[in-house]
């Protein structure tokens, strides 16, 4: 880790997970002031807390200073120590806002990962457990992060407002990271889904799955849609409904949409009709960006690049999204490490949107907590 190296400060609520995260990696220390301070509500809200407080169970020896009214917080990374780790996450957001952060944390830790993270699975904004399992474990697992030991499991499913999900999460440690060549994305061969329905009629995900295949059976024949109708304890507190698909291409890519009905209470009622058809036409819209890597993996895609050996490595992505744009930011100010950024026009062979080609060479960052065996 560096040493005491001179502290970053920021201004405003956004992109705070991605400033911890990358403040824990290189050891700098950070500073982020006027947290929602002209609202009628200042300061950090419920879900950023839970999140400041799973870094400190991860992390040991961290410093955490938060005002009195919430506006502005000083963190001081400790060392990544991991290890067995349960934490009940905020139900204003999904499991998968604090998976996505652990995702890139994970296989830099000391002691080998193994958490249990409970609150909601599936919601309308965060990227679901389904999904992250479906393209950001393959993903880890092209930077060499493999083995017996790395599974996410779906233990309890939980829907918005009330939450009640659990899932569990383990990951091996690695001591540095392989640099990749992603240049090919390939052409989709198979689309796997998965219907989920808690609390409501399991007839709900057939119709779901009919309406979904009613417009990707036009493009391609190999489509399968698992439902999945949990009962009883395992079902959560709320009631609801949704589809995540994932294409998987020739060459192993993986692009993936998902959607979730409105939380109960909340806004008009869904038809289950509806909901499929709209997340066919959502992943089809994936596929037409294209790339290596789908729109919700782009960062961590480029923060494992940066993180790898001093070894070049590339990746074609589909148009970067704002949140990606503003990693690269982030990454220069924490890192000093540049993508050089080449635009790919969609040519003949190139179908749907167009590309970019990010080409970096790695830090070589390795963790040094891992004792060689």
């Amino acid at each position: 880790m560096a040493t005491q190296a001179h502290s970053l400060s920021y201004a405003g609520c956004n992109f705070l997970r991605q400033r911890l995260v990358l403040s824990t990696l290189s050891g700098r220390p950070v500073k982020i002031r006027k947290i929602r301070a002209r609202e009628d509500n200042p300061g950090l809200r419920d879900f950023e807390a839970s999140f400041i407080r799973l870094l400190d169970k991860i992390t040991n020896g961290s410093r955490i200073e938060i005002n009195q009214t919430g506006t502005t917080l000083y963190y001081q990374p400790g060392l990544l120590y991991g290890g067995s780790v349960e934490h009940d996450c905020s139900v204003l957001r999904g499991i998968g806002y604090y998976l996505e952060s652990l995702l890139c944390l994970a296989p830099f830790v000391k002691h080998p990962l193994k958490i249990v993270l409970r609150g909601v699975t599936n919601d309308q904004v965060d990227p679901s457990v389904d999904v992250l399992k479906a393209t950001a474990l393959p993903l880890l697992k092209q930077f060499g992060i493999d083995g017996e030991s790395f599974e996410l499991k779906i233990v309890r499913r939980g829907m918005p407002p009330g939450g009640g999900g659990e899932v569990v999460f383990s990951c091996p440690v690695r001591k540095v990271l392989k640099p990749i060549q992603l240049t090919d994305p390939g052409k989709i061969k198979r689309i796997r889904g998965m219907a989920y329905s808690v609390r409501v009629s399991p007839q709900m995900a057939n119709r779901i799955v009919d309406s979904a295949r009613s417009i990707l059976n036009k493009f391609i024949p190999d489509i399968y849609i698992y439902t999945d109708h949990m009962k009883g304890v395992n079902s959560g507190k709320s009631p609801g409904f949704g589809l995540s698909l994932v294409a998987e291409t020739t060459s192993g890519t993986f692009l993936s949409a998902e959607l979730a009905s409105n939380p109960q209470g909340q806004g008009a009622a869904v038809l289950p009709e509806d909901l499929g058809r709209n997340c066919a036409r959502l992943l089809l819209e994936e596929i037409y960006r294209g790339g290596c890597v789908d729109s919700t993996n782009q960062s961590l895609a480029l923060l494992l690049m940066t993180l790898g050996q001093q070894d070049v490595s590339k990746v074609l992505l589909g148009p970067l999204s704002p949140y990606t744009i503003e990693f690269l930011r982030h990454l220069k100010s924490f890192f000093q490490i540049m993508f050089k950024i080449e635009t790919k026009p969609c040519g003949e062979e190139l179908k749907g949107g167009d590309k970019v080609l990010m080409t970096c060479v790695g830090i070589g960052f390795s963790n040094l907590s891992k004792t060689l065996k």
